[in-house]
């Protein structure tokens, strides 16, 4: 019995040692800009492929491109992933740009459908791409001795892609986003010049020419066809070889959860701009009416959610500092007799503010759209400026109605008194008290109010 149970045991030892990893490839469906929410996304997809023992992860990309931030966190987790991970540009008419093409240099394997494109790896900062020409206007000067001997001045192409930036700020993120390119393209054995054109020349291909150059590793036209054509491949994962058995596996999809979905949401710069402003304005009207609640706590919940997508965001507080200036002033504007300076000065400060609120110095996919701020801005001014201004000129009007309303109103007296008695007062008969001797038909000034009884003082005749 004891040696039955020992062989059965090796058995088992045996078969999962041979199974090794479970024939299943996870697919993640990447169609965005690359920012916090898709980090997280990627990071969960290849937890959940190393947990399942899958053979291989497949990402299948679109995007215009998206943070540095983000991207350097995905292509950490790529490249310390155990499962093999491959990207596949995808469908037809989709794109690798920017952040994209970096991912697709650190992929094991990187595949593209046909009509598909990548490239345009310049990093771009605050204000738009950064100035190439080292020289500014001038072209840079070529001359003859740097032509090679059949004249094609292959030489002189090669030496214009040490081009750099003038600036010193453009310039060391130019090459810093250079050097880490080629880094990823010498660790993944591919085409490291033309990675270099990608980020100092905004150079682009399709995915022949991708094919050709020896950027990426393939052509599919959809995953199956993928899966078929890697098959056998082998990798370098973690230092180790892997060889891919992919050609019958079972296709899964890894869906982002209901965290990533949050994520998703309140991390797009115009959302997170439009929570912070509601919960500004929210807290705003509860203190100007204690007491209304909602105002209150709709403004915190949008507040709390703002402050928790900007922690994740690259914001430029200095454009927050603006904006909370901005409607200062534009508050200030409706107390000072300013004839427009404060609320015109709110206007432009608020407008600035919301254009820099988010550092986008990596890439400029993730910016709050121009529109939004335009249209937030000019309905801000139309309610602080026309809304508000109404509601406090309403507020100081003086009352018309109830007790208070009697304070300044005038009488006329019933019956002559020393100290109390009566008047008659809005069609009705008050008890009144005078520091005056008051006779029968006199007209009295009312002066306060102090419970049911009338403080009243003679008119002067």
């Amino acid at each position: 019995m004891r040696r039955f149970v020992g062989c059965l045991f090796l058995y088992l030892v045996a078969t999962i040692a041979i199974a090794g990893p479970d024939n299943t490839v996870l697919v993640l469906n990447l169609k965005d800009a690359i920012g916090p929410a898709t980090a997280d996304y990627i990071h969960s997809g290849l937890e959940a492929a190393q947990k399942s023992n899958a053979n291989l992860v497949v990402i299948q990309l679109d995007t215009p491109g998206g943070l540095d931030t983000a991207m350097r966190d995905i292509i950490r987790d790529i490249i310390a992933s155990p499962v093999p991970v491959a990207i596949y540009v995808a469908p037809s008419g989709a794109r690798a740009a920017s952040a994209g093409t970096y991912m697709m240099y650190a992929a094991h394997i990187a595949a593209m459908a046909p009509g598909t494109n990548l490239g345009a790896a310049t990093p771009i900062r605050i204000g738009g791409l950064p100035d190439l020409n080292p020289s500014g206007n001038e072209k840079p000067e070529k001359s003859a001795d740097k032509k090679d001997a059949q004249g094609t001045g292959q030489e002189s192409e090669k030496n214009s892609l040490q081009d750099v930036p003038k600036d010193a700020e453009t310039r060391k993120m130019v090459n810093d986003a250079v050097a880490y390119i080629r880094s990823l393209a010498e660790m993944r054995g591919r085409n490291a010049d033309w990675a270099e054109q990608a980020v100092r020349q905004a150079a682009s291909l399709s995915s022949e020419q991708a094919l050709q150059q020896g950027v990426i590793d393939l052509l599919a036209r959809d995953i199956p066809d993928l899966l078929q054509k890697i098959d056998g491949r082998v990798v370098e994962v973690n230092n180790a070889k892997v060889t891919l058995h992919t050609a019958n596996a079972k296709i899964e999809t890894f869906k982002p959860d209901w965290r990533n979905r949050l994520l998703a949401v309140i991390t797009n710069p115009n959302v997170a701009y439009v929570l912070m402003l509601l919960g500004i304005y929210g807290l705003f009207f509860e203190l100007a009416n204690p007491g209304f609640v909602l105002p209150g706590v709709i403004g915190g919940i949008c507040l709390l959610l703002a402050l928790y997508s900007m922690q994740v965001l690259p914001v430029n507080f200095t454009g927050v500092a603006l904006i909370l200036l901005g409607v200062a002033f534009m508050i200030a504007e409706l107390f000072m007799p300013s004839f427009g300076a404060l609320g015109i000065g709110g206007i432009i400060a608020f407008i600035i503010g919301s254009i820099i609120l988010f550092d986008v110095s990596g890439e400029g996919e993730l910016a709050i759209s121009k529109s939004l701020v335009f249209s937030v801005a000019a309905v801000t001014a139309i309610f602080f400026l026309v809304v508000i201004r109404m509601v406090i000129r309403a507020h100081r009007k003086p009352v018309v109605s109830g007790a208070e309303e009697l304070v300044g109103s005038f009488g006329e007296v019933v019956d002559g008194f020393d100290k109390q008695g009566f008047i008659h007062v809005h069609g009705e008969n008050w008890q009144a008290e005078s520091l005056t001797p008051v006779r029968a038909g006199d007209r009295v000034r009312i002066t306060a109010i102090k419970g049911l009884l009338l403080k009243i003082e003679p008119m002067k005749e």
